[in-house]
């Protein structure tokens, strides 16, 4: 069954705080079904959740293992995944990820053969969002309007692109929002509000915070200064945030989830994985166990949010002025 949304946007939110901000009018809502990435917060913020995220490169170690490791990082209590699409110098990313586009890359992968685990992923699942975690190069070489064309046939939700600066997404951006494709931006420790705000102008989805300086897989996680910084990130956008880099078990996924919208798993499991690729056929098994460990923890978090917002503000993403009629066909 098919919804149209039809939405009066005021522009008005309410942040954590309880004052109002405006954001731009139908930035995220339109005469289309809401995407499955909003559709997921939407439904985490009523039954009071945060979103755990899972982050896997495709392909690796080998491209037949990937497609049930993501079904079963799902059943494992994952509610949005994020796809790596392995690329030959993934500058953002730690050792551990390295290796990983390595392995998937010397396995023959490349960005066609994602798009085509993402439409098998989605051919039994059409519910869990899914984003595209890469590289510019990859989609440049394919073409943007290919992409994205392709991107939205296999199911895909979002895209992440690590080295494409908001100021040079245009192009990029024009080619999937027609497809109702989501793009997400990362903002780090040292983006000043400026900044902040005219990413926020071109995000839909979530934003990622990466709560590290350096790269995937390094550092010590400093919940204090991260919730510092994404309080100041709420006083700029209604967006939900998830917070990635440096959460390696359940009780800094706990922390974070405290702190934000949504946790991001990455390098452990891709640790994980790189220790089973001898025994790929265990991955899809034992991998999910991580995530399991990540969302019982989650779970234990007590709604801290919710008691330091009041009720009815749920994530400091909700439209306090909205109005929509949805119809189905």
């Amino acid at each position: 069954m098919n919804s149209t949304i039809f939405c009066l946007d005021l522009g008005v939110h309410y942040s954590r705080d309880g004052e109002t901000k405006t954001s731009t009018p139908l930035q995220h809502w339109g005469n289309l079904d809401l995407s499955r990435i909003s559709t997921c917060f939407e439904g985490l913020s009523r039954v009071d959740r945060k979103a755990l995220v899972s982050f896997v490169t495709a392909g690796d170690p080998a491209p037949p293992v990937t497609v049930p490791l993501l079904h079963g990082l799902v059943a494992a209590g994952a509610d949005i995944l994020e796809l790596g699409v392995p690329f030959s110098d993934p500058m953002a990313d730690g050792p551990v990820i390295q290796r990983a586009s390595e392995r998937a890359l010397a396995a023959g992968v490349t960005l066609r053969g994602v798009l085509e685990m993402a439409k098998e992923f989605r051919a039994r699942d059409d519910k869990t969002p899914l984003v595209l975690m890469g590289y510019a190069n990859p989609m440049e070489v394919m073409g943007y309007q290919r992409f994205a064309t392709e991107a939205a046939a296999a199911g895909v939700d979002g895209v992440l692109t690590v080295d494409l600066p908001v100021e040079e997404a245009p192009p990029l951006l024009e080619a999937i929002r027609p497809h109702g494709i989501d793009p997400i931006f990362l903002l780090a420790p040292n983006t000043g509000r400026e900044r902040i705000a005219r990413i926020c102008q071109d995000a839909s989805g979530f934003l990622y915070y990466v709560s590290l300086k350096g790269v995937t897989g390094a550092g010590h996680l400093d919940t204090g200064s991260v919730a510092e910084k994404v309080s100041e990130i709420r006083t700029l956008t209604g967006l939900p945030i998830g917070v990635g880099f440096g959460v390696k078990d359940g009780a800094s996924a706990a922390r974070v989830a405290r702190i934000s919208d949504a946790v991001v798993i990455g390098s452990v499991l891709v640790s994980r994985i790189e220790e089973l690729a001898a025994t790929p056929d265990r991955i899809p098994e034992e991998v999910p166990a991580i995530i399991a460990e990540m969302r019982g923890a989650m779970e234990d978090y007590g709604g801290i949010e919710k008691e330091k917002n009041g009720p009815g503000v749920f994530f400091g993403w909700e439209r306090a002025s909205a109005l929509f009629f949805t119809l189905h066909t």
